[in-house]
């Protein structure tokens, strides 16, 4: 017998299924889907969305999809419920990364709006910053988001340290550069101007020419030749801004997960203090230089992301699946054939 779900626990699966497909994701890939089954939303990983080269073990994948359900949690407590979450919940369906239920009715709090606010303004920057430098206060706070999911950001304060990750961050560059199979898996995701597709980094996400910062962090080249780009004044934008590196205790599926929803929490609380995120994943996708930072950087952390963070002169434009390419309808059990059993 179905159970009968009322129509607003329904729309509020929808609301969080849509809010979840505004996460980050490498190269804007959206490598999620999601299926609303009768009051629970069901997050899951689109292996067909996943970088073949770069991201052999799924990591980046699920950090991603980690995101996209910090966004339905938040979603569902700023709609007024207790978000009741259940991460790798069936071992034989690999795919299915966390379930989401509304429990019970809650007051949002100010700061889950605050969060709520952020989800669709929320954009990855690809460039240097201005000079106007994060706050120490601000930079607290942000160390505090990831502490709440069970990870950790760490602020780099070493200037040696800094030099030490652009360094690898270049050495990454130039070695995926020289393979023309990483190449053309970054431009599957490079969208050339005018194009009508809703996923990939949009021709006019980076600028055309970037001003070098001091230390240079390499960008990946999604113009490949193609002279793609913003013709965006990045004179001002200067500043290597301020480097951090996220890690976590392990190094499991579970971990990544963590990781997306610790990362996606950080960056929307920096987006409503003016504060944007450069990613720089290019030396984690390498075991071995992956291997140098855990040991020599990490304190034997795993590291998850290495990001940039900074007041960016201007706000990059990105694209989004519609709903309908995303979310399922289950609709629940079929009925027995007649004689079955």
């Amino acid at each position: 017998m179905k159970t009968h779900i009322a129509p607003e626990i329904t729309d509020v699966l929808h609301a969080a299924a849509e809010a979840a497909a505004w996460a980050p994701s490498v190269h804007n890939t959206q490598p999620w889907s999601f299926a609303v089954s009768g009051d629970e939303l069901c997050v899951r990983a689109d292996p067909d969305r996943k970088l073949r080269l770069g991201d052999e073990t799924g990591r980046e994948m699920l950090i991603g999809c980690g995101a996209a359900l910090l966004n339905a949690r938040i979603a569902l407590r700023a709609a007024g419920y207790e978000p009741l979450v259940r991460v790798l919940p069936d071992p034989d369906r690999p795919s299915l990364l966390a379930t989401v239920r509304p429990g019970p009715h809650v007051a949002a709090d100010e700061h889950t709006a605050l969060l709520r606010a952020e989800i669709e303004r929320r954009r990855t920057h690809r460039a240097g910053f201005s000079d106007v430098p994060v706050s120490d206060e601000l930079l607290e706070e942000l160390v505090a988001q990831p502490a709440a999911e069970g990870a950790t950001l760490t602020v780099v304060r070493s200037p040696a340290a800094v030099r030490v990750l652009a360094a690898l961050t270049a050495a990454a560059q130039e070695i995926q550069s020289q393979d023309r199979r990483f190449s053309l898996e970054v431009m599957r995701w490079a969208r050339p101007s005018a194009s009508p597709r809703a996923d990939g980094v949009p021709a006019d996400a980076y600028p055309r020419e970037a001003a070098t910062t001091e230390p240079h962090f390499a960008q990946r080249d999604y113009a490949d030749g193609h002279g793609w780009g913003s013709d965006a004044d990045q004179r001002m934008a200067t500043s290597t801004g301020t480097v951090a590196v996220l890690t976590t205790s392990d190094d499991t599926r579970q971990a990544w997960i963590c990781a997306g929803q610790a990362l996606q929490r950080m960056l929307l609380h920096a987006s409503a203090y003016g504060v944007s995120a450069a990613f720089h994943t290019q030396a984690l996708e390498m075991p071995l230089l992956r291997e140098v930072l855990r040991q020599e950087l990490c304190s034997g952390e795993h590291p998850q992301m290495i990001m940039r963070l900074g007041i960016a002169l201007d706000e990059a434009p990105t694209a989004r699946r519609p709903l309908a390419e995303t979310l399922e309808e289950d609709p629940g059990p079929r009925p027995e054939a007649p004689g079955a059993g």
